[in-house]
């Protein structure tokens, strides 16, 4: 077995910051699973919304919920209605009071996870898996994405024996930290996007 490191944990403190922020004490294993059980809510509330990260800090008394979207208007709503709904929803999973951000991902092509759920639906929806992939490289190099791999994994197009494939463009130089190189699995699809 090679020495294999997760690119987001060999980053962490030097590029980028952690999902959750907060000091555990001695409930930590409460706020831990309270964090996955509203990512989860939010992940499958806003399916739709193309929902990246969900980072969430906590003080005494108030929950910051900041989600990173590409599109926002789904999460906000007509003048703020669904994120009051929103709110109020996540004050009763977590019994405190929540404040929510809502930012933008300005160019989608290039975000792991999007690029990736994207690449999963249309695969479920039929399209052959070289075309989604393909389309999904010439779409990130054209947000000028320094480099892109993906890889593919499982029964493709339903053959018997399951296989591997790898797709790639540009440089992905993995050993430079400055560099930020995201890693997702999501149903079977592992990309990595290396930007500029």
């Amino acid at each position: 077995m090679g020495q294999k490191t997760n690119p987001i944990g060999n980053r962490l403190g030097i590029i980028r910051g952690w999902e959750s922020m907060w000091y555990g004490g001695n409930d930590y294993g409460d706020k831990l699973a309270e964090d996955d059980k509203i990512r989860k809510y939010i992940y499958v509330r806003l399916a739709k919304a193309s929902v990246s990260r969900v980072i969430i800090e906590r003080t005494l008394k108030i929950v910051t919920v900041t989600i990173t979207t590409a599109r926002p208007g789904i999460i906000i709503g007509k003048g703020g209605q669904e994120v009051d709904k929103l709110k109020e929803e996540l004050k009763k999973i977590s019994g405190k009071e929540v404040q929510l951000n809502v930012y933008e991902i300005k160019r989608p092509e290039v975000d792991a996870y999007l690029v990736a759920s994207s690449v999963a639906r249309q695969i479920e929806n039929r399209i052959s898996y070289k075309r989604a992939i393909k389309m999904s490289i010439a779409a990130a190099m054209r947000m000028n994405a320094e480099g892109i791999k993906i890889q593919i994994s499982g029964r493709l197009n339903g053959a018997e024996m399951a296989r591997n494939e790898h797709y790639k463009d540009g440089r992905i130089p993995l050993s430079l930290l400055e560099l930020i190189s995201i890693m997702h699995w999501l149903k079977h699809i592992l990309l990595m996007v290396d930007l500029v």
